[in-house]
């Protein structure tokens, strides 16, 4: 094909072939009076030919009146039957003597012809789903599934280099993204990979080896054969190559990366199960109790035929055998009975279901309750390349850091990686075990972890707005979001200590540890020194093996080995309460002067707040941080200041619940708002 000519849609003759008669290229049906560019593999029944690249997947154009053009400035250029511009290689080029060419191998070429032939384009930089042999695959290619059988466009599984080098799969689904290939529990070296090169190349030759920059290598079941091969990612997200000795034979599948399909996340969708059929496909079903959402499309799952309300003891339990659900734990429950999991199940509304294991190293039955009945892991190449190589740098503290990252699905994430991961093992088992528990507004929600080698890391929904300590010192809070942000924590504090199904102390309630998200809602987060407490302990209080907490914010408790309840976070929740209408910090004296302004004796926080609410009336105005501009309510801030130092009581017994604070300022914001 030359300068100034064109190809046509309507006319079946306008086809390229290579010289061996191998390969074709031209407009290829993807649907009822839909065309792409493509190569296939020639073949007379053009309907059945297998394509190997196109270049229009996702916007095929018009049966009618749509061409490809080689323009005189060097373009190659499809256009639908509108003439509207579908699709260009961008290039151009000052030559008079351009060719398009079907190389023997599959590759499309624009080049020029005179010159030393300089290659302008080709298709075997942008491919599609599928390598050919002598195809070079580079860190800049992927492989893009196709969506169905019938449906060429793109779908939900990829193959690519990740940043550590590495050939990897991907599964990014509707909802969820996932690793999957090689298989994401193993480290680099246990699945015979490299991460020290810089080239990340791969290529199969025409005999049937693969072989990668990463140390990855295969040989195909038929290797040495002189046969037509082709490497694709099909719509199952299994890496497959075929072969076949000419054009009219039927493929056969001489290698695949996934021996055991059903372990490829996504494949049939959340609340169904995987099995295979004699001739090894896979074959998705619903779960009982579930229907398809889309029986034309199992990657879609199934929903519940019946209500997912919290119905308790009315729920029943099916045993399915032989089944494994994978991650969306609740938690681990160690040493369970399978009456003492099905319980727990029942006291979550959110619970699915649950995965009842045997295992051998103890001999003891683990008890997995599920949030969701489907798989996805982080690993930690995925989290590396979400925070760019942990670049940007937002948080940090006595454990570990904070870093922002943007997942595969592009959710914003927050991700916290522990200093070291021997130290703090026992603080990432407590915040996995706690905050995998809780579904509140005012908590902060985990999307999920990685436990992969050395490497701890925790994985966040991101908080635009940052820490309440953060806020507080660049006063960018107003009256009304600092009462609206003590009124939210309170819940979210009341929540862990009284309606959860296993008690939970926070232990380190700190303006560091309250995250604020858009709106300024806040979150209680960072759960690592925290401490279960079982719904039905009638103790008043657990067991602990050192103090926790942040100096400041922790309870006389501590210091004076009292027994340790609930109350040491109320005394917390009184302090940061009382540095957010104060502007003062707990960490400094409050300088106390007489009435000519000469300095009589320093107190700390509470002990000033005490002597200034004895004044009586007006009191409150006293206190207010002076830098805060705006009105504010005086009653609601009156109410703040006194439950806040009820809070921070000396004696536990003299300081309210969690759940009675909450009432106190939820009261005052009414009186307010009705007056």
């Amino acid at each position: 094909m030359r300068q100034g000519s064109s190809l046509s849609v309507e006319d079946p003759n306008d086809i390229m072939l290579s010289p061996n008669g191998i390969f074709s290229a031209g407009f290829y049906a993807v649907g009822e009076n839909a065309y792409a560019l493509a190569v296939w593999f020639s073949q007379a029944d053009v309907q059945n030919a297998t394509a190997v690249w196109m270049a229009n997947r996702e916007q095929p154009v018009n049966g009618r009146g749509s061409k490809l053009s080689l323009l005189q400035n060097g373009n190659l250029a499809l256009s639908d039957a509108d003439e509207s511009h579908v699709w260009s290689t961008n290039t151009v080029s000052l030559s008079s003597s351009l060719r398009l060419s079907l190389h023997n191998t599959g590759n499309l070429v624009l080049s020029e012809t005179k010159g030393g032939g300089v290659v302008l384009w080709q298709s075997f930089d942008f491919p599609t789903d599928t390598l050919l042999p002598q195809q070079v695959f580079t860190r800049h290619a992927k492989l893009v599934s196709s969506r169905s059988d019938s449906n060429s466009s793109s779908g939900f599984y990829s193959f690519f280099f990740d940043n550590d080098n590495i050939l990897r799969l991907l599964y990014d689904g509707p909802e969820v993204s996932g690793l999957y290939w090689p298989d994401p529990w193993l480290l680099t070296w246990n699945a015979k990979r490299s991460t020290y090169n810089n080239t990340r190349l791969a290529v199969m030759d025409t005999l049937g080896n693969f072989s990668s920059s990463d140390d990855f290598t295969f040989t195909t079941s038929d290797y040495g054969a002189v046969m037509q091969r082709r490497f694709t990612l099909d719509h199952d997200g299994n890496l497959r190559v075929y072969s076949r000795r000419r054009g009219g034979d039927k493929w056969s599948i001489t290698w695949q990366a996934k021996a055991r399909p059903c372990n490829i996340h996504g494949i049939c969708g959340p609340n169904s199960f995987c099995s295979y059929n004699q001739n090894s496909s896979v074959k998705c079903s619903c779960l009982p109790g579930y229907k398809w959402k889309d029986d034309r499309d199992w990657s879609y799952g199934c929903q519940p035929e019946f209500s997912t309300s919290c119905t308790g003891n009315h729920s029943r339990f099916l045993r399915i055998s032989n089944v494994e659900l994978y991650g969306y734990d609740y938690g681990i429950m160690q040493n369970y009975t399978l009456r003492q999991c099905l319980e727990l199940c029942l006291q979550l509304c959110n619970c699915g279901g649950v995965q009842y294991t045997y295992v051998y190293d103890t001999g003891t039955y683990t008890c997995y309750p599920k949030l969701q009945l489907r798989n996805a892991k982080f690993s930690y190449s995925e989290v590396k390349q979400a925070t760019r190589g942990f670049r940007e740098e937002i948080g940090r503290g006595a454990g570990g850091f904070v870093y922002k990252g943007v997942l595969l699905d592009q959710r914003v994430a927050a991700v916290k990686r522990l200093k070291d991961a021997n130290q703090g093992e026992e603080e990432f088992l407590a915040e996995v075990s706690s905050i995998g528990r809780l579904n509140h507004m005012n908590l902060i929600e985990m999307w999920g972890y990685c436990a992969e080698g050395k490497h701890r890391l925790l994985v966040y929904e991101y908080m635009e707005h940052g820490s309440l300590a953060q806020n507080i010192e660049s006063n960018a809070l107003d009256w009304s979001k600092r009462f609206d942000i003590a009124l939210g924590t309170a819940r979210g504090l009341a929540y862990l200590h009284e309606e959860c199904l296993e008690w939970i102390l926070h232990c380190d309630v700190k303006p560091q540890n309250i995250l604020l998200d858009s709106n300024y809602h806040p979150k209680v987060a960072d759960f690592g020194l925290s401490k279960l407490r079982n719904r039905n302990d009638t103790s008043t209080y657990s067991s602990f093996s050192r103090i926790r907490g942040t100096r400041g914010y922790m309870a006389p408790e501590w210091v004076f080995n009292l027994p340790i309840t609930s109350k040491v976070d109320v005394y917390s929740y009184g302090i940061v309460v009382l540095e957010m209408i104060t502007g003062k910090s707990v960490a400094k004296d409050v300088v106390i002067s007489d009435d000519k302004g000469v300095e009589k004796r320093n107190l700390n926080l509470v002990a000033w707040l005490k002597e200034k609410q004895k004044m009586g009336s007006g009191w409150v105005n006293e206190i207010l941080d002076p830098t805060v501009e705006g009105v504010y309510e005086e009653g609601k801030m009156e109410a703040l200041g006194k439950v806040a130092l009820q809070c921070v009581e000396e004696e536990k017994d003299k300081r309210p619940t969690m759940s009675q604070v909450v009432e106190i300022l939820q009261k005052s914001s009414h009186q307010n708002d009705n007056q």
